[in-house]
């Protein structure tokens, strides 16, 4: 197909959001999503069908190409004819490493539906139920493509019953996974299932696939499958049953249009006003309405400088409009509207609701930011959480000084394309501190890309990322300003471990100012037990900390307000025991006296007052250290077994349970992130190189309190502060 006409196709099925489909892929690493891209793009005439499943062009960048795995996520957008009809099928290509799980959340943003792959020897892994997760909590509706059934043919010879039997074992799991995750009124809706075809089977590096409703309308038997695998036949089958016709068939008939899923994606993902104008707009997916689109990646382009990715839910974005970034609270032009393809973008004039774009222009946006027009601002979207926070720090500093404006400037972009990377500048040592979700993660998108830019640097080693919090009651702390004219009287205790809990899944954000009325997280509150009284009290949620106002009619406590929130979040940011984070605390405001005049309560008197208050209550409330645990899978045959599990003892590691399957021992265990660094080859040498893991959670725990003092003892050493925990009093 010419290309004019192809790229005509697109703009005009852009218009059309009735026949348009945002999906992405989504699974555990080399379980073939990059490879099965290829056939999705090479069916739609974008690349050669000779080279699909060997060029993998959604892997662009040279580092993807080097390391075999995928990195960054990738657009493309296609058309397919389904039923004498066009449609548009806007693809992202997720990575599928736990490392890079950020961006597959974001990804998860721009996308109404979700291909989860799962290799069919291999069967559901951690990261296919964390993939799967990460789409559930942003409403992304799944279907299932079971890859690599080639290998159960010719590899492991199994039976066509066997076959079955495995398949049903795989499709039971990930339905297990979708009750597990998916919210009430879509968990037995959003089921896959076999005869209604939203399963689909195949090999994409053979490039054939099938589905029961492909089957029964061109008279194919699974024996023919087999007979054709077994007799090398399978160009022939790729032929008869192309992997794009089926896949993009399921895509078309079982995943939604924008117009579908903004009625029941937009209440999750925007708290504004659903009955106000911007809100039926968007759920109209309406085109002339007001601009409401979300980035949801952020990449650099030698030549454009960054590209913005955004998800357009309403109104329409043209070159050359001035929008509004709601979180930078700036105005910025738009230079180029393009659409993707692969690791090329079509500049088009403009682009319109429930379309996915690339924008050149918003240079000072960052992944998860709102855009809107600069004459009508609307309510920010929520903001992008990734399930595992950073557990790895790496401190950074450039060998040369004069490079330090330099890396100063990389990082702050580095932190705004992806989120889940964490920058702070320790104040006492000026050293850089780069948080992030795992070595490789550090290596890839920190290490490696400022040596691509020119900038020596030395780093230290991984530094891991504990947590403070108390485990009693402390009694009433009084806190007092400088000045001794205003005090403020306390307490802290633990926050009831269901809001905690609740926090964790994403049910209530993470931060969460009562400032404006948040009537679902309320009503939420009230469900996990917490009194409708002490509800209203609540001032602010952040870092799965509560800050609650018990006091009565305090005068001029409202003009302190945004003061008292700024010193709860600095403390939750840096704990009294180790400047670490701190988590799972709630602080009451009991009592307060307060000047009358202005000029006696202003931050030099009231930050201190309120942040000693806080750090001296905890201190009283059995403070400790929560340390990072990983919740790990590992593989191993049966004879190697006892080496895995020595390697576990060995560092403070605990088995959760074991099983056995046709001669591979799985071990669930958990093990401390600190004990984890240069686990993988340690436990490759303990079973032969054919021992491998992959993570399952991540969660902080307490540490053993022999260990306690200890810790803390060597956190504070690295950071440079006194040995001796200051008193707060």
């Amino acid at each position: 197909m010419a290309e004019k006409s192809m790229t005509e196709r697109v703009l005009e099925l852009m218009k059309n959001p009735k026949h348009i489909r945002n999906i992405g892929t989504c699974a555990h690493i080399d379980h073939g999503k990059t490879t099965f891209s290829d056939n999705l793009l090479a069916g739609a005439g974008m690349i050669s069908e000779k080279l699909a499943g060997k060029q993998l062009f959604m892997d662009f960048d040279p580092q993807e190409q080097e390391r075999g795995i995928t990195i960054w996520s990738a657009n493309a957008s296609m058309v397919h004819e389904f039923n004498n009809e066009d449609y548009l099928i806007n693809l992202i290509d997720t990575p599928g490493h736990v490392d890079f799980g950020g961006d597959v959340t974001r990804a998860m943003r721009a996308v109404d539906g979700s291909i989860v792959l799962v290799d069919a020897v291999e069967s559901v892994m951690p990261q296919t139920e964390t993939v799967i997760r990460q789409s559930l909590r942003e409403r992304v509706k799944p279907v299932l493509f079971i890859n690599k059934v080639d290998r159960l043919i010719k590899e492991l010879k199994l039976t066509p019953e066997q076959m079955m039997e495995r398949f049903t074992k795989i499709i039971a799991d990930v339905n297990y996974l979708i009750q597990k995750y998916a919210e009430d009124e879509f968990k037995t809706k959003w089921y896959v299932n076999v005869e209604n075809g939203s399963v689909a089977f195949g090999s994409a590096l053979r490039k054939w696939g099938i589905s029961v409703p492909f089957m029964k309308k061109h008279g194919i038997t699974f024996k023919d499958i087999i007979d054709y695998t077994i007799n090398e036949k399978e160009e022939e089958l790729a032929k008869i049953s192309p992997l794009h016709k089926v896949v993009l068939d399921m895509i078309i008939t079982h995943l939604p249009s924008p117009i579908d899923a903004q009625k029941y994606r937009i209440p999750k993902i925007w708290k504004g006003d659903i009955e106000s104008d911007v809100g039926k707009d968007m759920l109209a997916v309406n085109p002339n309405g007001t601009l409401a689109a979300v980035v949801t990646k952020l990449m650099p382009d030698p030549h454009a400088g960054y590209v913005a990715t955004a998800r357009i839910f309403s109104g329409t974005l043209k070159t050359g409009d001035e929008v509004y970034l709601i979180g930078q609270k700036k105005k910025q032009r738009v230079q180029q509207v393009n659409i993707y393809k692969g690791p090329h973008r079509l500049q088009v004039d403009e682009v319109v609701a429930g379309n996915i774009v690339g924008i050149v222009g918003l240079g000072e946006a960052f992944s998860g930011e709102t855009i809107c027009n600069p004459d009508k601002l609307i309510e920010p979207f929520e903001q992008i959480t990734h399930i595992f926070e950073p557990v790895v720090t790496k401190a950074i500093e450039p060998k040369n000084p004069g490079d330090l404006a330099k890396l100063t400037a990389f990082l702050k972009k580095l932190e705004r394309e992806d989120t889940t990377i964490k920058v702070k500048i320790d104040e006492e040592t000026g050293e850089y501190l780069v948080s992030g979700l795992g070595e490789l993660h550090l290596d890839a998108k920190v290490e490696r890309k400022l040596q691509e830019i020119g900038i020596e640097f030395t780093t230290t080693p991984p530094i891991v990322v504990y947590r403070e919090t108390v485990t009693a009651k402390s009694p009433i702390v009084e806190g007092k300003s400088p000045n001794k004219h205003n005090k403020f009287y306390i307490t802290v205790e633990p926050i009831d471990p269901k809001i905690e809990e609740a926090i964790n899944k994403g049910d209530i954000p993470n931060e969460v100012d009562f400032k404006k009325k948040h009537l679902d997280v309320q009503k939420k509150l009230v469900d996990l037990g917490m009194s409708p009284a002490e509800v209203k009290n609540v001032w602010l949620i952040y870092n799965k900390g509560m800050l609650v106002d018990n006091t009565k009619g305090i005068q001029y406590l409202n003009e302190v307000e945004e003061l008292l929130k700024e010193a709860f979040r600095n403390v939750m940011d840096d704990g009294p025991q180790t400047r670490e984070p701190c988590t799972g605390i709630k602080v009451s405001l009991i009592n307060a006296e307060l000047h009358e005049d202005t000029v006696h309560r202003g931050p030099g008197q009231i930050l201190p007052a309120f942040s000693h208050a806080i750090m001296s209550a905890m201190m009283k409330a059995d403070p400790v250290i929560l340390e990072p645990k990983q919740i790990i899978r590992i593989d191993t045959p049966s004879e190697m077994m006892g080496g895995a599990i020595k390697e576990i003892q060995n560092r403070r590691g605990q088995i959760l349970d074991m099983e056995e399957e046709r001669g591979v021992t799985i071990i669930r265990c958990k093990l401390p992130v600190s004990e984890m660094f240069g686990f993988n080859s340690s436990l490759k040498s303990a079973t032969g190189g054919k021992g491998f893991y992959s993570l399952i959670d991540v969660i902080f725990e307490r540490i053993p309190k022999e260990l306690q003092q200890q810790t803390i003892k060597k956190i504070r050493q690295r950071k440079g502060l006194p040995e001796e925990i200051p008193k707060f009093e």
